[in-house]
Formats: structure tokens, C-alpha cells, sequence
């Protein structure tokens, strides 16, 4: 019931008035969740940590319990360990997201999803080393804060009445967040990146707030286009009548896509010397997990710079 007149509400957004708009949404979180047997730890120990009271005389207040009968809402369900809602994010060696090299599937409560998602990001970041003197000089692909931002968004203002996932792509070039629901009615994407914000969900927007999680509303998106003022690439914002895509550029992305980077020549060098590379030499010579090295050792063989032979454990690379 929901789903359906707040998708069709997002469909039409001319034709419904923004106050009645508002108002569905309040009813949706005020309403009764079809799950009642929830729990909170996750939820619990994020409170606890930013002092804030989270015990059933307070769960009111929050608007966890509804006040007329006392049964767990739809925001309650959100924050419980039981929370239907995931994200998924997949990484891709090609930049057409053709080709899965991993993917992760995050649930349990919103809080949840934000801290094991963002941690999760992170590692996927190669990193460009450049050597000074004795110093080694690490300029991530993405800065954690923009991540950050991104996930943010994504969390609060998606449609929550859509049963779908939140989509995280990345791929050697950049990295997107795709969450269901559009735009607030009456919206542009000019206004959001202007500073306007008008949460879909207010409710969970605050407690965001009260947790410090989020500083204020409207500055994720201005941040995040701020943190891209120097880079030739700008972040980018794709809007439908259901879906919200924010893309984020690889930062270390080069203008030319054969020009080799500090790693590549690291690797260039050592297989020169070596014969070969193997996926644990990979990793102990750049310090890299993984999920980066078989990106990056893909991205390598898109440039014509290495030839891969095997699978498994014997998988090599070699040089053309």
C-alpha cells in the first residue's frame, strides 16, 4: 500500500501538493511496521557512544514506538537489527561494470550498513605512491570524506517504501551510488547542489543530526563538489523519476589512458627484472589488499602494459 501510492506520488510530482506530500511520508514512518519481534544493538552502541539516551522511556520521543498504541513504526524497523533494506556494492575491472571482480552485501540496522559499507570503500581505494626523497607520498583514489557524504545520501534520502537495494558501483574510473526514489518533489538538481535540502525522510534525517553523524542539511552534496574544486573531472548527478545516481571520479584517473603510473612502473620494473608477478608479489610490493591488486593488475592489461596467464594460484603476469 505504501510502495505503491509513494512511487506513484514520485511519478507525479506536479500533481500532488508538497505539504500532503510531506504528510504521507510522516504517516509512512508513524505507521506500524509489519515486523514487531525487533532489536536494537547495533543501533544501542551508536547512542551509547555519542551520549545519547536509547532506552524504551526515550523510544517515544525518537519516534520508534508509535504514541497512540505503543507498536514498533517503520522508522523502529530502520534502526533494528532486522532492517530489510542492504546495500550492494559491486567492483568492477572494466569501466562499462561488465566484469565482477568482488561484491558485498551489507544489512542489519541502518547505523550498520553506513559504518561495515564505509569501511568496506575504503579498502577498494587503490592508492597512486609517489616516491619523495624517503617519503612516500599516498594520494587516495577517493577522499574518505567524500565517500562519506555520498553513502550519507544515499542512506537518507532514498525512497525506503522500494524493497531494492542501494547499488554502489566502482570501477577503475569512478565510483557510483545509486539509491532508489529520484528527487523530492518540487527539486531540482540545480537546487540540491545549491544547498537546498528537503529530507524525504526527516525523522531519520534528525536522528542523523542528533548523533552528529550529518552537520547540517543540504551541505553532503556542496561538500562533496568542494572537495573536487582542483580536479579536471567533476563529480556528476543523474536523476530519474525513481533513481538518485551520484558519481564520484577516481581522482588519480589519468588524462591520457596510457600514461603509466607510479604503481604500474613499480610493476613494469619488478617483472622486468623477476620474469613474472604473481598476485601475492602484487600485494607485497605495493601494500595493497586484493580486491586492488586484481583491479589494478586489470586495468594494466586494458593499457596493453602486462599479459595475465593462468588462473588460481597460478595466475602470472608477464610483460607483452
Amino acid at each position: 500500500m505504501w510502495g505503491e501510492k509513494m512511487k506513484n506520488a514520485s511519478k507525479k510530482p506536479d500533481a500532488i501538493d508538497r505539504a500532503n506530500y510531506e504528510t504521507e511520508w510522516e504517516q509512512y514512518w508513524n505507521a506500524a511496521s509489519v515486523e514487531q519481534d525487533l532489536t536494537f544493538e547495533k543501533t544501542g552502541s551508536v547512542f551509547s557512544k555519542n551520549k545519547v539516551p536509547f532506552r524504551p522511556g526515550s523510544f517515544r520521543s525518537l519516534g520508534i514506538i508509535d504514541a497512540q498504541d505503543g507498536a514498533y513504526t517503520n522508522l523502529a524497523l530502520l534502526l533494528s537489527d532486522q532492517c530489510k533494506h542492504t546495500v550492494k556494492v559491486t567492483v568492477f575491472s572494466d569501466e562499462q561494470n561488465t566484469l565482477p571482480s568482488d561484491s558485498k552485501e551489507f544489512g542489519g540496522s541502518v547505523f550498520q550498513q553506513l559504518n561495515e559499507c564505509l569501511t568496506y570503500l575504503m579498502l577498494c581505494d587503490l592508492n597512486l605512491d609517489e616516491i619523495t626523497g624517503l617519503q612516500r607520498i599516498d594520494t587516495p583514489d577517493y577522499l574518505a570524506i567524500a565517500v562519506r557524504e555520498a553513502l550519507l545520501n544515499a542512506l537518507l534520502h532514498r525512497d525506503y517504501s522500494f524493497s531494492g537495494s542501494i547499488i554502489i558501483n566502482i570501477n577503475t574510473k569512478q565510483m557510483e551510488f545509486i539509491s532508489l526514489g529520484g528527487l523530492v518533489s518540487g527539486l531540482t538538481v540545480k537546487d540540491i547542489c545549491s544547498g537546498i535540502s528537503q529530507p524525504r525522510n526527516r525523522y531519520l534525517a534528525e536522528l542523523f543530526h542528533r548523533l552528529e553523524l550529518i552537520e547540517s542539511y543540504g551541505t553532503g552534496i556542496r561538500q562533496i563538489f568542494s572537495l573536487y574544486a582542483d580536479h579536471p573531472v567533476q563529480p556528476e548527478i543523474q536523476v530519474t523519476a525513481n533513481t538518485f545516481k551520484l558519481i564520484l571520479p577516481n581522482r588519480n584517473t589519468s588524462t591520457s589512458s596510457k600514461e603509466i603510473t607510479k604503481q604500474e612502473q613499480l610493476i613494469l620494473e619488478y617483472i622486468s627484472k623477476n620474469g613474472y608477478m604473481t598476485d601475492q608479489d602484487v600485494q607485497e610490493l605495493l601494500h595493497i589488499k586484493l580486491t586492488r591488486t586484481y583491479i589494478l593488475m586489470n586495468t594494466m592489461r586494458e593499457k596493453g602494459l602486462i599479459q595475465i596467464q593462468g588462473r588460481g594460484p597460478k595466475k602470472r603476469f608477464l610483460l607483452p
